[in-house]
């Protein structure tokens, strides 16, 4: 892979070195611009495309209007298939997550995430393992140690069906050697209310997602899918912050790190120069006060990832996930 992937990225700057410098940044805007979701409103990835929109406002950082279109039908399929529809279009930047690789993978679709024109990585959603406050399980090892005694028996939330979360849940009992049973919610919020409610017995909920019920004392993390703790910062309950809850693999979960991209593409077609252009606009964004307060609103790792950099990202990152999918029997195609 690693081959391919330098290979495929000599390739490309190969073919940016013969074309003219200033045909290369030429492009802008000439009409408003449309940010595709592919989410409802008042989703994470919706959350998302707003910040950025209000931040391009602010700092002027585009000659046009920004308008911000919710297409979130099918998991998001319809605002890919609207997105990809409007091809060579550069006007349409599509918003979304790892959504753009694994959608094709479970529904039969028009797109193939290498067919899009990829821009930039914004940041990357964190996940951790909840339980609620008062459950027996006190550490990621005890949640286990009770699923491998009762096969099935242990409730773990998540929302969808064959997404990120399902798909982190078999990355779990893989590791582990057990089975949970899975129940699938249309969202992180009602996965939250679930857990608090104690109508399931775990989650794999982002930290954004479960915020509250911790502050709340309703709900706790246990571990947190990363290969470190997260940075210092604040505190969320009066005796407990982000960066005190410990790694999953610590804990005895050998799933070191599980984290969810928020992606930025252009349509099929995208004009070399388009791509240069918006890249840069969403450089800067990720430099505007702005963004760094969204960043750490929401506990999300704040990480600018260029075009080139992110097609090698989302190869590596397509090729592990279809091998999972695969293995789960998830393949539509």
């Amino acid at each position: 892979m690693k081959l391919v992937t330098t290979a495929a990225l000599a390739a490309g700057a190969a073919l940016l070195a013969i074309v003219p410098a200033e045909a290369q940044t030429a492009w802008k805007p000439t009409r408003p611009v449309e940010f595709v979701v592919t989410s409802g409103a008042g989703g994470g990835t919706d959350v998302f495309a707003r910040t950025v929109q209000a931040a391009i406002t602010k700092h002027e950082l585009i000659p046009t209007s920004v308008v911000v279109s919710n297409k979130g039908g099918g998991s998001g399929v319809e605002g890919f298939v609207y997105g990809t529809g409007a091809k060579g279009d550069p006007h349409k930047v599509i918003f979304g997550t790892n959504n753009a690789w694994t959608l094709p993978m479970v529904a039969k679709v028009n797109w193939k995430v290498g067919e899009l024109t990829p821009v930039a990585i914004m940041a990357f959603d964190e996940f951790m393992l909840w339980v609620k406050q008062d459950a027996p399980y006190k550490t990621a090892a005890d949640l286990v140690a009770a699923a491998r005694e009762k096969p099935g028996a242990i409730r773990m939330g998540g929302s969808q069906t064959h997404d990120t979360d399902q798909t982190l849940t078999m990355l779990i009992q893989r590791a582990a050697g057990v089975r949970f049973n899975y129940i699938p919610y249309r969202g992180g919020g009602e996965v939250g209310v679930q857990l608090a409610g104690g109508h399931i017995e775990a989650s794999t909920n982002n930290p954004s997602e479960s915020i509250g019920g911790w502050r709340g004392g309703q709900v706790r993390p246990v571990c947190v899918f990363r290969r470190e703790p997260l940075p210092q910062g604040g505190k969320v309950t009066e005796t407990q912050g982000w960066s005190d809850v410990p790694t999953c693999a610590s804990q005895g979960v050998a799933v070191e790190e599980f984290r969810m991209p928020r992606t930025v593409f252009l349509p099929p077609g995208a004009p070399a120069a388009a791509q240069a252009y918006w890249g840069e606009v969403f450089r800067k964004v990720s430099e505007t006060p702005e963004w760094q307060d969204y960043v750490q609103r929401t506990s999300q790792s704040g990480r600018f990832i260029g075009s080139d950099e992110m097609r090698g990202i989302v190869q590596a990152e397509e090729s592990a996930t279809r091998e999972i999918f695969a293995a789960e029997g998830w393949l539509a195609n």
